[in-house]
């Protein structure tokens, strides 16, 4: 199928192959018709599967022959977790829409709100906002939701993980009862379940599975090693195999400074992104990562959200994320556009909760490597797939047991066979 079968008009397909977009991947062929004909719609996707384009390209093709909008009002509000994501989007709908009248803006916090009240008086055909920063101009009265249109929720399942359901629900209270509304999310977990039911009535629902034409091809890893030497074996693997460029994903803004200082200390040039740095820095660090300028890029997981380089060639989990969808999100930043791609886990005893998590979701054990000089003196034990933290088994137990006695109801499965 191309993408001239899906119901774009000229201008559209016209940005599109000038992109280099041949044939549309599975969630924009599936996606894109269920829009055009304005329906309600839940789209369970991963990352790098082509969903922005998803949902842009019909509400440029819906919106495409509309007069110019009034001022402070909008057509379509997208919102999303962070500010990168937000840029990231708004750039895409700039490529997009290149042959076409259409107007777009990011908007989000961290920045001064001057520039961005004045694009609003103009008039915004599609907004793209982080939730905090909306509520904010909302209630300055920068811009008014009447002749909304379109709601979509991008990353549904990141911005429940980040704590917006507040703002969201505030948000959803103030726009027009009549709408169309599409939640994306990578995965549908009974929290984004229960978003939907809120935001979304009588949807569509569609889920994307990687196959073996869609996967992306990344090769995944780990190597074993203590805790205190993860930053000497980085600093080893960037100079024995020559790394040019890598995306090192760490769990705190602290954590990523005090890298970058130690990287620097034996002659690694690298740089941090985090919550801590401003946007203006933020923007810049990112465009000279995607550029090649910058080579070795430290993330906080929330900051490396909206970077999106087709051809990164490894991502570096220095700290393995707490929820193993997390880690699916991470390595998702490579093997983009039909690239191959590296995936490289430090991996300590302190770990092994998390890894037998991330194993879990994935379905399979990872590769392990040691490397001479690095061998842990912890031994990380060999993951057990379908791993029950004990916490939860002492949980089930006593559900179990006031079962037994006639007390309240179990809350929990019972205890799975052989974990008992």
């Amino acid at each position: 199928m191309s993408f001239s079968n899906l119901g774009l008009s000229a201008p559209i397909l016209k940005a599109v192959a000038e992109l280099g977009y041949e044939t549309p991947t599975p969630i924009q062929e599936k996606a894109i018709p269920v829009i055009l004909t304005g329906k309600n719609l839940i789209a369970a996707a991963q990352t790098g599967t082509g969903k922005t384009a998803s949902f842009v390209l019909p509400l440029l093709e819906k919106f495409s022959d509309m007069p110019p909008i009034r001022a402070k009002r909008i057509r379509a509000l997208i919102l999303v977790p962070t500010r990168e994501l937000a840029v990231q989007v708004d750039a895409n709908i700039t490529q997009y829409s290149k042959h076409l009248s259409l107007t777009s803006l990011a908007m989000y916090g961290g920045v001064d709100y001057k520039d961005q009240k004045q694009r609003l008086i103009d008039g915004v055909d599609i907004l793209v906002a982080t939730p905090g920063r909306l509520l904010d101009m909302y209630t300055q009265r920068a811009l008014h939701f009447d002749e909304l249109e379109v709601l979509v929720l991008d990353e549904a399942d990141r911005m429940l993980d980040m704590g917006f359901i507040e703002d969201i629900n505030k948000i959803l209270e103030r726009l027009p009862k009549e709408r169309q509304n599409l939640l994306f999310s990578a995965t549908l977990s009974a929290q984004v379940r229960i978003l939907a039911k809120t935001a979304v009535e009588r949807p569509v629902e569609i889920s994307v599975s990687p196959d073996s034409t869609t996967t992306p091809k990344i090769d995944q890893w780990l190597i074993t090693v203590d805790k205190d030497k993860k930053s000497a074996l980085l600093s080893h693997m960037i100079k024995e195999n020559e790394w040019k460029q890598a995306l090192i994903f760490i769990q705190t803004k602290h954590g990523a400074a005090k890298l970058v200082s130690q990287l620097e200390k034996r002659g690694i040039a690298a740089e941090a992104i985090h919550g801590g740095r401003s946007q203006a820095v933020r923007e810049q660090l990112l465009n000279d990562f995607k550029s090649g300028e910058l080579g070795l890029l430290v993330a906080t997981g929330i900051a490396a959200r909206g970077i999106d380089i087709d051809d990164l060639t490894r991502v570096i989990n220095y700290d393995l994320p707490d929820q193993a969808d997390d880690y699916v999100h991470r390595i998702g930043r490579t093997g983009r556009a039909g690239a191959t791609g590296e995936a490289i886990s430090f991996v300590s005893r302190d770990d092994f909760r998390h890894l037998c998590a991330i194993e879990t979701r994935l379905g399979h054990l990872i590769v392990r490597k040691e490397i001479e000089g690095f061998v842990p003196q912890k031994e990380v034990p060999v993951s057990i797939l379908n791993y029950v933290p004990e916490t939860k088994i002492a949980a089930r137990r006593k559900n179990f047991k006031n079962k037994q006695n006639g007390q309240d109801k179990p809350t929990s499965h019972a205890i799975p066979k052989g974990r008992r």
